[in-house]
């Protein structure tokens, strides 16, 4: 990940692919045996959620816990930086969810306007956007 030349690209290289984000989505709701993910994720192929578990443990985003030595079994689970992803999963399903059908955007229970997701600086205690957003920069 050090050799790539920006954040997102970055991001990319960590979860950039299809089936991890379902992966991390699946985790999200806790611990989850390897059956339970192909459960969950019915189209996957089984060569493929192992790959894609032993990325996401080298890349320090889940953790492996042996539940069974012979035959050899994990539970998988997110781990803290592995959770901190559920942000942007929201946001990216949130722009699917708008570019498939307005209807299924989130909305506010209370008034029902769909809501939106934006930036801020908690040390101006202001949103950024217009302008200050397009200058942000990664230290």
């Amino acid at each position: 990940m050090a050799d790539s030349p920006n954040p997102l690209a970055a991001a990319l290289d960590a979860v950039g692919d299809r089936w991890t984000l379902l992966i991390v989505e699946s985790l999200l709701e806790g611990p989850r045996r390897f059956g339970d993910l192909q459960d969950e994720l019915p189209r996957i192929a089984p060569n493929v959620l192992s790959q894609r578990l032993r990325r996401l443990e080298g890349e320090g985003l889940v953790v492996a816990q042996p539940y069974s030595e012979r035959p050899q079994r994990f539970v998988y689970e997110l781990t803290a930086s592995g959770h901190e992803l559920a942000g942007a999963l929201r946001l990216l399903a949130d722009w699917g969810a708008r570019h498939r059908d307005a209807a299924e955007a989130p909305r506010h229970e209370t008034c029902g306007t769909p809501v939106e997701a934006r930036w801020w600086c908690p040390t101006c205690e202001r949103p950024v956007d217009g302008e200050d957003a397009a200058d942000l920069h990664y230290a």
